[in-house]
């Protein structure tokens, strides 16, 4: 059995999960979210707990099975307690600014990008006076979340020299000594 498919998913007061055909809905007070579930995988939902199970031992039906369960308990807590992620923009003159789910990016480039997020994503810039700009972007769909902050992160990824570029708070950077390390 998998280690991560066999745990059960307790569901928190205010979410709702149902099972329609191959696909599970989940409400919540933050959303609505809703996954196809592969028909060899069954998934139950008794006295408040969600449970996995396969039919076989078969190697795609394990990895099947632990990949469900996780997405499914992504999708609970997501609609329970939003996913946060926050960028931090490391350079001299760069910026950011939204109007609604317009994100304006000033990235030393000759032009600013700009950036249309879907609707599940909540934003928020902050530009305080000797720190640098974030941006915090929440969302109940965590693969949402995560496809649309590497987005913004490949528009400048951090360079290895002086740390400059688009990165998430608390990420360490490699640091290289450049070409008067031998000197």
């Amino acid at each position: 059995m998998s280690r991560i498919g066999k745990l059960p998913i307790a569901i928190p007061q205010g979410v709702t999960v149902s099972q329609e055909d191959h696909y599970v809905t989940v409400k919540g007070p933050k959303g609505e979210l809703k996954q196809y579930i592969d028909p060899r995988i069954e998934v139950s939902v008794e006295d408040g707990e969600i449970t996995l199970t396969r039919h076989s031992d078969e190697r795609q039906e394990r990895s099947l099975h632990g990949l469900y369960r996780q997405l499914i308990h992504n999708m609970v807590t997501g609609v329970h307690e939003e996913f946060t992620q926050t960028l931090e923009l490391i350079g001299v003159g760069y910026r950011a600014a939204n109007q609604g789910q317009i994100l304006e990016l000033s990235l030393g480039f000759t032009h600013a990008i700009y950036l249309v997020l879907p609707d599940e994503i909540k934003i928020e810039t902050q530009m305080v006076r000797n720190q640098t700009p974030k941006i915090i972007l929440k969302s109940c769909d965590k693969q949402l979340l995560g496809q649309v902050c590497a987005k913004i992160r490949s528009f400048r990824k951090p360079e290895p020299y002086k740390g400059k570029g688009v990165r998430f708070l608390g990420e360490e950077v490699r640091r290289k000594s450049g070409k008067t390390a031998g000197k």
